[in-house]
Protein backbone atom coordinates (compact mmCIF):
# COMPACT_ATOMS: atom_id res chain seq x y z
CA UNK A 1 0.00 0.00 0.00
CA UNK A 2 1.55 2.95 -1.09
CA UNK A 3 1.68 6.20 0.95
CA UNK A 4 -1.43 8.30 -0.57
CA UNK A 5 -3.45 5.10 0.17
CA UNK A 6 -2.34 4.98 3.63
CA UNK A 7 -2.79 9.10 3.85
CA UNK A 8 -6.32 8.92 2.75
CA UNK A 9 -7.45 5.67 4.75
CA UNK A 10 -6.20 7.55 8.02
CA UNK A 11 -8.52 10.61 6.74
CA UNK A 12 -11.39 8.73 6.23
CA UNK A 13 -11.20 7.10 9.79
CA UNK A 14 -11.43 10.65 11.60
CA UNK A 15 -13.97 12.63 9.38
CA UNK A 16 -15.16 14.95 11.74
CA UNK A 17 -12.24 16.68 12.81
CA UNK A 18 -10.93 16.22 8.93
CA UNK A 19 -14.27 18.07 7.81
CA UNK A 20 -14.08 20.85 10.19
CA UNK A 21 -10.51 21.87 9.00
CA UNK A 22 -11.29 21.28 5.17
CA UNK A 23 -14.19 23.94 5.95
CA UNK A 24 -12.07 26.43 8.05
CA UNK A 25 -9.36 26.19 5.05
CA UNK A 26 -12.50 26.71 2.35
CA UNK A 27 -13.76 29.55 3.92
CA UNK A 28 -10.41 31.31 4.64
CA UNK A 29 -9.28 30.56 1.05
CA UNK A 30 -13.18 31.91 -0.87
CA UNK A 31 -12.75 35.22 1.22
CA UNK A 32 -8.80 35.83 -0.04
CA UNK A 33 -9.69 34.87 -3.83
CA UNK A 34 -13.39 37.03 -3.47
CA UNK A 35 -11.10 40.40 -2.36
CA UNK A 36 -8.49 39.57 -4.82
CA UNK A 37 -10.41 39.33 -7.62
CA UNK A 38 -12.92 42.06 -7.16
CA UNK A 39 -10.76 44.68 -5.86
CA UNK A 40 -8.07 43.81 -8.69
CA UNK A 41 -10.98 43.86 -11.60
CA UNK A 42 -12.35 46.94 -9.92
CA UNK A 43 -9.07 48.64 -9.84
CA UNK A 44 -8.27 47.91 -13.58
CA UNK A 45 -11.97 49.03 -14.51
CA UNK A 46 -11.35 52.40 -12.84
CA UNK A 47 -7.77 52.89 -13.92
CA UNK A 48 -9.58 51.80 -18.00
CA UNK A 49 -12.72 53.97 -17.61
CA UNK A 50 -10.66 56.90 -16.36
CA UNK A 51 -7.65 57.11 -18.05
CA UNK A 52 -8.46 59.63 -21.17
CA UNK A 53 -10.54 61.79 -18.77
CA UNK A 54 -8.93 64.45 -16.40
CA UNK A 55 -11.85 66.27 -15.33
CA UNK A 56 -15.82 65.58 -15.03
CA UNK A 57 -18.56 68.27 -15.39
CA UNK A 58 -21.52 68.27 -13.88
CA UNK A 59 -24.30 69.05 -11.74
CA UNK A 60 -22.98 70.32 -8.21
CA UNK A 61 -23.90 67.39 -5.85
CA UNK A 62 -21.33 64.51 -4.25
CA UNK A 63 -18.23 64.67 -6.51
CA UNK A 64 -17.95 60.98 -5.86
CA UNK A 65 -21.53 60.10 -6.96
CA UNK A 66 -20.50 62.38 -10.01
CA UNK A 67 -17.60 60.07 -10.85
CA UNK A 68 -19.29 57.23 -10.26
CA UNK A 69 -22.69 57.95 -12.12
CA UNK A 70 -21.23 59.57 -15.25
CA UNK A 71 -17.14 57.44 -15.46
CA UNK A 72 -18.71 53.71 -14.12
CA UNK A 73 -22.14 54.30 -14.27
CA UNK A 74 -23.05 52.71 -10.83
CA UNK A 75 -24.73 55.62 -9.14
CA UNK A 76 -27.55 58.09 -9.98
CA UNK A 77 -26.58 61.14 -11.46
CA UNK A 78 -26.39 64.39 -9.33
CA UNK A 79 -28.72 66.22 -11.86
CA UNK A 80 -28.45 68.20 -15.23
CA UNK A 81 -26.46 70.84 -16.48
CA UNK A 82 -27.72 73.63 -18.51
CA UNK A 83 -26.04 72.74 -22.91
CA UNK A 84 -25.47 76.42 -23.58
CA UNK A 85 -23.08 77.17 -20.20
CA UNK A 86 -21.10 73.55 -20.91
CA UNK A 87 -20.96 74.37 -24.49
CA UNK A 88 -19.40 77.98 -22.44
CA UNK A 89 -16.77 75.26 -20.94
CA UNK A 90 -15.73 73.86 -24.16
CA UNK A 91 -14.17 76.88 -25.68
CA UNK A 92 -11.58 76.86 -23.13
CA UNK A 93 -8.16 76.77 -24.33
CA UNK A 94 -6.76 74.77 -21.29
CA UNK A 95 -9.33 71.92 -22.45
CA UNK A 96 -8.38 69.91 -25.46
CA UNK A 97 -11.74 67.90 -25.55
CA UNK A 98 -15.36 68.20 -24.12
CA UNK A 99 -17.80 65.27 -24.35
CA UNK A 100 -21.12 65.34 -23.54
CA UNK A 101 -23.33 62.94 -21.86
CA UNK A 102 -26.68 62.86 -21.23
CA UNK A 103 -28.35 59.64 -19.41
CA UNK A 104 -31.71 58.57 -18.42
CA UNK A 105 -33.03 55.70 -19.75
CA UNK A 106 -31.52 52.06 -19.91
CA UNK A 107 -32.11 48.66 -21.92
CA UNK A 108 -32.28 45.71 -19.49
CA UNK A 109 -29.71 47.24 -17.14
CA UNK A 110 -27.93 48.29 -20.24
CA UNK A 111 -26.98 52.25 -19.77
CA UNK A 112 -28.00 54.27 -23.15
CA UNK A 113 -25.80 56.83 -23.40
CA UNK A 114 -26.69 60.21 -25.40
CA UNK A 115 -23.49 61.79 -26.67
CA UNK A 116 -21.58 62.32 -29.98
CA UNK A 117 -19.04 61.15 -32.13
CA UNK A 118 -16.09 62.43 -29.73
CA UNK A 119 -16.82 59.73 -27.15
CA UNK A 120 -15.84 56.96 -29.44
CA UNK A 121 -12.41 58.73 -30.02
CA UNK A 122 -11.93 60.10 -25.85
CA UNK A 123 -12.50 55.89 -25.08
CA UNK A 124 -10.06 54.68 -28.27
CA UNK A 125 -13.28 52.45 -29.66
CA UNK A 126 -13.41 50.35 -32.72
CA UNK A 127 -16.30 48.90 -34.53
CA UNK A 128 -16.46 45.02 -35.06
CA UNK A 129 -19.42 45.75 -36.93
CA UNK A 130 -22.25 48.05 -38.66
CA UNK A 131 -21.62 51.62 -38.71
CA UNK A 132 -22.17 54.92 -36.07
CA UNK A 133 -25.13 56.23 -35.73
CA UNK A 134 -26.03 59.26 -38.05
CA UNK A 135 -29.48 60.15 -36.56
CA UNK A 136 -31.96 59.84 -34.03
CA UNK A 137 -33.04 56.49 -32.63
CA UNK A 138 -30.10 54.92 -33.87
CA UNK A 139 -27.60 52.80 -31.22
CA UNK A 140 -24.09 51.44 -30.91
CA UNK A 141 -23.82 48.71 -28.56
CA UNK A 142 -21.23 47.63 -26.62
CA UNK A 143 -19.92 43.83 -27.00
CA UNK A 144 -21.54 42.52 -24.01
CA UNK A 145 -24.40 44.23 -24.38
CA UNK A 146 -24.94 42.30 -27.40
CA UNK A 147 -23.44 39.35 -26.32
CA UNK A 148 -25.26 39.01 -23.56
CA UNK A 149 -28.91 39.62 -24.73
CA UNK A 150 -28.28 38.40 -28.52
CA UNK A 151 -28.67 41.59 -30.44
CA UNK A 152 -27.65 41.93 -33.91
CA UNK A 153 -27.44 44.87 -36.68
CA UNK A 154 -30.86 46.12 -37.36
CA UNK A 155 -32.61 44.84 -34.24
CA UNK A 156 -34.70 47.34 -32.21
CA UNK A 157 -34.85 47.68 -28.81
CA UNK A 158 -36.73 49.64 -26.19
CA UNK A 159 -36.01 51.64 -24.02
CA UNK A 160 -36.98 52.21 -20.21
CA UNK A 161 -36.94 55.09 -18.44
CA UNK A 162 -34.39 55.69 -15.19
CA UNK A 163 -31.76 53.54 -14.27
CA UNK A 164 -33.95 50.51 -13.49
CA UNK A 165 -34.13 47.80 -15.84
CA UNK A 166 -38.11 47.32 -14.17
CA UNK A 167 -39.25 50.64 -15.20
CA UNK A 168 -41.75 52.28 -17.63
CA UNK A 169 -40.84 51.10 -21.15
CA UNK A 170 -40.66 53.85 -24.12
CA UNK A 171 -42.65 51.11 -26.51
CA UNK A 172 -43.21 54.41 -29.23
CA UNK A 173 -39.67 54.97 -29.48
CA UNK A 174 -37.70 52.03 -30.78
CA UNK A 175 -33.90 52.12 -31.24
CA UNK A 176 -32.38 50.59 -34.17
CA UNK A 177 -28.87 48.84 -33.45
CA UNK A 178 -26.56 50.20 -36.66
CA UNK A 179 -23.08 49.04 -34.80
CA UNK A 180 -21.42 46.92 -32.58
CA UNK A 181 -18.53 47.73 -30.84
CA UNK A 182 -15.00 45.46 -30.17
CA UNK A 183 -14.77 44.17 -26.78
CA UNK A 184 -12.15 47.57 -24.99
CA UNK A 185 -12.24 46.41 -21.71
CA UNK A 186 -14.15 48.86 -20.46
CA UNK A 187 -17.53 49.83 -18.91
CA UNK A 188 -18.68 50.84 -22.50
CA UNK A 189 -19.07 46.98 -23.08
CA UNK A 190 -22.33 47.45 -21.54
CA UNK A 191 -23.35 50.79 -22.75
CA UNK A 192 -25.58 51.59 -25.59
CA UNK A 193 -24.67 55.19 -27.51
CA UNK A 194 -26.85 57.29 -29.11
CA UNK A 195 -26.66 61.30 -29.75
CA UNK A 196 -28.18 63.58 -27.60
CA UNK A 197 -30.91 64.14 -29.54
CA UNK A 198 -32.32 60.73 -29.05
CA UNK A 199 -32.69 61.08 -25.28
CA UNK A 200 -34.30 65.09 -25.65
CA UNK A 201 -36.73 63.52 -28.22
CA UNK A 202 -37.40 60.20 -26.06
CA UNK A 203 -38.53 62.72 -23.00
CA UNK A 204 -40.37 65.22 -25.51
CA UNK A 205 -37.78 68.11 -24.94
CA UNK A 206 -38.69 70.18 -28.43
CA UNK A 207 -34.28 70.84 -29.17
CA UNK A 208 -35.80 72.27 -32.37
CA UNK A 209 -38.64 74.47 -31.57
CA UNK A 210 -36.32 77.53 -31.28
CA UNK A 211 -35.83 77.81 -35.02
CA UNK A 212 -39.09 78.67 -36.05
CA UNK A 213 -39.99 80.76 -33.10
CA UNK A 214 -36.50 82.88 -34.13
CA UNK A 215 -38.28 83.32 -37.33
CA UNK A 216 -41.29 84.00 -36.19
CA UNK A 217 -39.90 87.42 -33.66
CA UNK A 218 -38.02 88.26 -37.00
CA UNK A 219 -40.90 88.43 -39.31
CA UNK A 220 -42.92 89.94 -36.43
CA UNK A 221 -39.81 92.85 -36.08
CA UNK A 222 -39.99 93.46 -39.99
CA UNK A 223 -43.69 93.59 -39.91
CA UNK A 224 -43.28 96.39 -37.03
CA UNK A 225 -40.36 98.24 -39.00
CA UNK A 226 -42.85 97.81 -42.31
CA UNK A 227 -45.57 99.29 -40.41
CA UNK A 228 -43.38 102.61 -39.30
CA UNK A 229 -42.61 103.22 -42.86
CA UNK A 230 -45.81 103.80 -44.12
CA UNK A 231 -46.92 105.81 -41.06
CA UNK A 232 -43.98 108.12 -42.16
CA UNK A 233 -44.69 108.08 -45.66
CA UNK A 234 -48.24 109.35 -44.57
CA UNK A 235 -47.26 111.66 -41.97
CA UNK A 236 -45.27 113.61 -45.06
CA UNK A 237 -47.64 112.66 -47.31
CA UNK A 238 -50.33 114.62 -45.38
CA UNK A 239 -48.00 117.55 -44.05
CA UNK A 240 -47.31 118.56 -48.03
CA UNK A 241 -51.12 118.44 -48.45
CA UNK A 242 -51.52 121.41 -45.99
CA UNK A 243 -48.63 123.83 -46.82
CA UNK A 244 -48.39 125.77 -50.37
CA UNK A 245 -45.79 124.27 -52.71
CA UNK A 246 -43.03 126.94 -52.61
CA UNK A 247 -42.98 126.68 -48.60
CA UNK A 248 -43.23 122.93 -48.81
CA UNK A 249 -40.45 122.79 -50.91
CA UNK A 250 -38.24 125.23 -48.57
CA UNK A 251 -39.87 123.33 -45.62
CA UNK A 252 -38.97 119.94 -46.77
CA UNK A 253 -35.28 121.33 -48.04
CA UNK A 254 -34.98 122.31 -44.28
CA UNK A 255 -35.94 119.28 -42.63
CA UNK A 256 -34.86 116.53 -44.91
CA UNK A 257 -31.03 116.30 -43.30
CA UNK A 258 -32.53 116.07 -39.90
CA UNK A 259 -35.50 113.72 -40.53
CA UNK A 260 -32.93 111.25 -42.44
CA UNK A 261 -31.08 111.76 -38.80
CA UNK A 262 -33.53 110.70 -36.81
CA UNK A 263 -34.20 107.46 -38.97
CA UNK A 264 -30.80 106.68 -38.78
CA UNK A 265 -30.58 106.99 -35.10
CA UNK A 266 -33.45 104.63 -34.81
CA UNK A 267 -31.78 102.46 -37.06
CA UNK A 268 -28.61 102.86 -34.80
CA UNK A 269 -29.79 102.27 -31.77
CA UNK A 270 -32.03 99.71 -32.75
CA UNK A 271 -30.49 96.04 -31.95
CA UNK A 272 -29.34 94.33 -35.01
CA UNK A 273 -31.60 91.78 -35.60
CA UNK A 274 -28.96 89.08 -36.07
CA UNK A 275 -27.98 89.93 -31.89
CA UNK A 276 -31.42 90.04 -31.16
CA UNK A 277 -32.10 86.40 -32.15
CA UNK A 278 -29.05 85.10 -31.01
CA UNK A 279 -29.53 86.71 -27.32
CA UNK A 280 -33.24 84.75 -27.40
CA UNK A 281 -31.82 81.97 -29.00
CA UNK A 282 -29.58 81.70 -25.95
CA UNK A 283 -32.42 82.16 -23.55
CA UNK A 284 -34.98 79.61 -25.31
CA UNK A 285 -32.26 76.73 -24.93
CA UNK A 286 -32.25 77.19 -21.37
CA UNK A 287 -36.27 77.80 -21.00
CA UNK A 288 -36.59 74.73 -22.97
CA UNK A 289 -34.36 72.51 -20.95
CA UNK A 290 -31.78 71.48 -23.49
CA UNK A 291 -29.50 69.83 -20.84
CA UNK A 292 -27.01 67.39 -20.54
CA UNK A 293 -26.03 65.12 -17.58
CA UNK A 294 -22.09 65.61 -17.30
CA UNK A 295 -19.29 66.83 -19.40
CA UNK A 296 -15.79 64.61 -19.66
CA UNK A 297 -13.15 66.46 -20.20
CA UNK A 298 -9.31 65.68 -21.29
CA UNK A 299 -6.95 68.85 -20.74
CA UNK A 300 -4.49 70.05 -23.42
CA UNK A 301 -1.78 70.71 -20.95
CA UNK A 302 -0.95 69.83 -16.83
CA UNK A 303 -1.10 73.16 -16.32
CA UNK A 304 -5.46 72.62 -16.68
CA UNK A 305 -5.25 71.00 -13.55
CA UNK A 306 -5.00 73.71 -11.66
CA UNK A 307 -6.76 76.16 -13.32
CA UNK A 308 -10.43 74.66 -14.83
CA UNK A 309 -11.84 72.76 -11.68
CA UNK A 310 -10.95 76.43 -10.11
CA UNK A 311 -12.92 78.33 -12.61
CA UNK A 312 -15.60 75.70 -13.15
CA UNK A 313 -16.55 75.10 -9.00
CA UNK A 314 -16.29 79.29 -8.43
CA UNK A 315 -17.72 81.18 -11.46
CA UNK A 316 -20.31 78.89 -12.86
CA UNK A 317 -23.31 76.52 -11.13
CA UNK A 318 -21.49 73.43 -11.98
CA UNK A 319 -18.84 71.14 -10.44
CA UNK A 320 -15.71 70.27 -11.33
CA UNK A 321 -14.65 66.26 -10.02
CA UNK A 322 -11.43 64.97 -10.59
CA UNK A 323 -11.76 60.93 -11.49
CA UNK A 324 -7.85 60.35 -9.85
CA UNK A 325 -8.83 62.38 -6.61
CA UNK A 326 -11.84 61.12 -5.95
CA UNK A 327 -11.16 57.27 -7.23
CA UNK A 328 -8.25 57.58 -4.33
CA UNK A 329 -10.69 58.42 -1.84
CA UNK A 330 -12.82 55.84 -2.92
CA UNK A 331 -10.17 53.26 -2.52
CA UNK A 332 -9.35 54.37 1.04
CA UNK A 333 -12.70 54.15 2.00
CA UNK A 334 -12.67 50.65 0.66
CA UNK A 335 -9.52 49.61 2.05
CA UNK A 336 -10.18 49.72 5.64
CA UNK A 337 -13.23 46.96 4.79
CA UNK A 338 -11.03 45.25 2.23
CA UNK A 339 -7.76 44.86 4.72
CA UNK A 340 -10.30 43.80 7.78
CA UNK A 341 -11.29 41.33 5.17
CA UNK A 342 -7.87 39.74 4.58
CA UNK A 343 -6.73 39.96 8.13
CA UNK A 344 -9.97 37.91 8.86
CA UNK A 345 -9.42 35.57 6.10
CA UNK A 346 -5.54 35.12 6.90
CA UNK A 347 -6.63 34.45 10.65
CA UNK A 348 -9.17 32.14 9.39
CA UNK A 349 -7.03 29.98 7.65
CA UNK A 350 -4.34 30.23 10.91
CA UNK A 351 -7.14 28.50 12.95
CA UNK A 352 -7.44 25.79 9.94
CA UNK A 353 -3.78 25.13 10.56
CA UNK A 354 -4.31 24.70 13.78
CA UNK A 355 -7.46 22.05 13.48
CA UNK A 356 -5.21 20.70 10.95
CA UNK A 357 -2.40 19.96 14.16
CA UNK A 358 -4.95 19.22 16.84
CA UNK A 359 -6.34 16.48 14.69
CA UNK A 360 -2.73 15.04 13.47
CA UNK A 361 -1.82 15.12 17.07
CA UNK A 362 -4.26 13.66 18.98
CA UNK A 363 -4.49 10.89 15.61
CA UNK A 364 -0.92 10.46 15.82
CA UNK A 365 -1.83 9.05 19.78
CA UNK A 366 -4.55 6.59 18.90
CA UNK A 367 -1.97 5.46 15.59
CA UNK A 368 1.22 5.00 17.40
CA UNK A 369 1.11 1.34 18.01
CA UNK A 370 0.38 1.15 13.80
CA UNK A 371 2.86 3.15 13.34
CA UNK A 372 5.53 1.16 15.31
CA UNK A 373 3.79 -2.14 13.48
CA UNK A 374 4.84 -0.53 10.12
CA UNK A 375 8.32 0.18 11.17
CA UNK A 376 8.41 -3.67 12.20
CA UNK A 377 7.44 -4.69 8.57
CA UNK A 378 10.04 -2.80 7.09
CA UNK A 379 8.62 0.99 6.46
CA UNK A 380 11.23 3.44 7.48
CA UNK A 381 11.04 6.89 9.68
CA UNK A 382 11.41 9.22 6.94
CA UNK A 383 8.05 7.22 5.06
CA UNK A 384 6.69 7.80 8.66
CA UNK A 385 7.77 11.70 8.69
CA UNK A 386 6.31 11.83 4.88
CA UNK A 387 2.82 10.21 5.51
CA UNK A 388 2.11 13.07 8.29
CA UNK A 389 3.41 15.97 5.97
CA UNK A 390 1.31 14.51 2.99
CA UNK A 391 -1.67 13.98 5.46
CA UNK A 392 -2.05 17.67 6.68
CA UNK A 393 -0.92 18.74 3.49
CA UNK A 394 -4.18 16.93 1.34
CA UNK A 395 -6.28 18.14 4.05
CA UNK A 396 -5.40 21.58 3.10
CA UNK A 397 -5.22 20.93 -0.56
CA UNK A 398 -8.56 19.53 -0.81
CA UNK A 399 -10.04 22.65 1.38
CA UNK A 400 -8.71 25.07 -1.24
CA UNK A 401 -10.04 23.90 -3.74
CA UNK A 402 -12.87 23.81 -2.24
CA UNK A 403 -12.15 27.31 -1.66
CA UNK A 404 -11.52 28.57 -4.62
CA UNK A 405 -15.01 26.78 -6.19
CA UNK A 406 -16.78 28.92 -3.15
CA UNK A 407 -15.10 32.11 -3.72
CA UNK A 408 -16.05 31.91 -7.50
CA UNK A 409 -19.45 30.70 -6.60
CA UNK A 410 -19.89 33.53 -4.74
CA UNK A 411 -18.57 36.27 -6.90
CA UNK A 412 -20.65 35.05 -9.66
CA UNK A 413 -23.90 35.25 -7.42
CA UNK A 414 -22.76 38.94 -6.32
CA UNK A 415 -22.76 39.67 -10.13
CA UNK A 416 -26.23 38.50 -10.66
CA UNK A 417 -27.12 41.16 -8.18
CA UNK A 418 -25.05 44.22 -9.79
CA UNK A 419 -26.34 46.07 -12.64
CA UNK A 420 -25.32 45.17 -15.96
CA UNK A 421 -23.33 48.84 -16.45
CA UNK A 422 -21.64 47.51 -13.51
CA UNK A 423 -20.98 43.89 -14.65
CA UNK A 424 -16.89 43.92 -14.44
CA UNK A 425 -16.69 40.50 -12.52
CA UNK A 426 -15.48 37.96 -14.87
CA UNK A 427 -16.57 35.22 -12.20
CA UNK A 428 -14.96 32.17 -13.67
CA UNK A 429 -12.03 33.60 -14.79
CA UNK A 430 -8.97 32.04 -13.83
CA UNK A 431 -6.29 34.42 -11.96
CA UNK A 432 -2.67 33.84 -11.70
CA UNK A 433 -2.70 34.96 -7.71
CA UNK A 434 -5.51 32.32 -7.46
CA UNK A 435 -2.66 29.36 -7.39
CA UNK A 436 -0.46 31.45 -4.84
CA UNK A 437 -3.30 31.32 -2.11
CA UNK A 438 -3.77 28.02 -2.72
CA UNK A 439 0.10 27.57 -1.86
CA UNK A 440 -0.39 29.23 1.09
CA UNK A 441 -3.14 27.24 2.45
CA UNK A 442 -1.40 24.19 1.33
CA UNK A 443 1.84 25.67 3.38
CA UNK A 444 0.16 26.27 6.34
CA UNK A 445 -1.12 22.72 6.16
CA UNK A 446 2.79 21.48 5.82
CA UNK A 447 3.48 23.71 9.29
CA UNK A 448 0.70 22.32 11.37
CA UNK A 449 1.98 18.77 10.46
CA UNK A 450 5.43 19.22 11.22
CA UNK A 451 5.09 18.58 15.00
CA UNK A 452 3.39 15.24 14.66
CA UNK A 453 5.43 13.96 11.89
CA UNK A 454 9.06 14.82 14.28
CA UNK A 455 6.45 13.45 16.69
CA UNK A 456 6.00 9.94 14.35
CA UNK A 457 9.72 9.50 13.07
CA UNK A 458 11.00 9.42 16.38
CA UNK A 459 8.49 6.49 17.36
CA UNK A 460 10.59 3.89 19.23
CA UNK A 461 9.11 0.34 18.50
CA UNK A 462 10.34 -1.26 21.66
CA UNK A 463 9.13 1.22 23.70
CA UNK A 464 5.11 1.44 22.26
CA UNK A 465 5.33 -2.52 21.56
CA UNK A 466 6.66 -3.20 25.54
CA UNK A 467 3.61 -1.00 26.75
CA UNK A 468 1.16 -2.27 24.68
Amino acid sequence: MNTLQLVWKNISQQWGSTLLSIILTAFGVAILVSIYITSDTFEKQLDSNSKQVDLVVGAKGSPLQLILSSLYHVDNPTGNIKLAEAEKLMDNPFIEKAVPISLGDNFKGHRIVGTDTSFISLYDLQLADGRLWDKSYEVVIGSETARKNKLKIGDQVHGAHGLAENAHVHEDHPFTIVGILKPSGSIVDNLLLSNLESVWDIHGIGHEDHDHEHEGDHDHAEHNHDDHDHEAAASTAHNHDDHDHDHDHAHENQSAVPQKTTEDSLVTERPRGDVFVKSIADDIVQDKGLEITALLVKFSSPAAIGVVPKLVNQSTSMQAASPALETARLFSLMGVGIDSLEILAYVIMIIAGLSVFISLYNALKDRKYDLAIMRTLGASKIKLFTMLIVEGLVITFIGGILGLVIGHIGLYLISTQTSESADFIQAFHIYSKEWLILLTACLIGVIASLIPAVKAYNTTISTILGNK
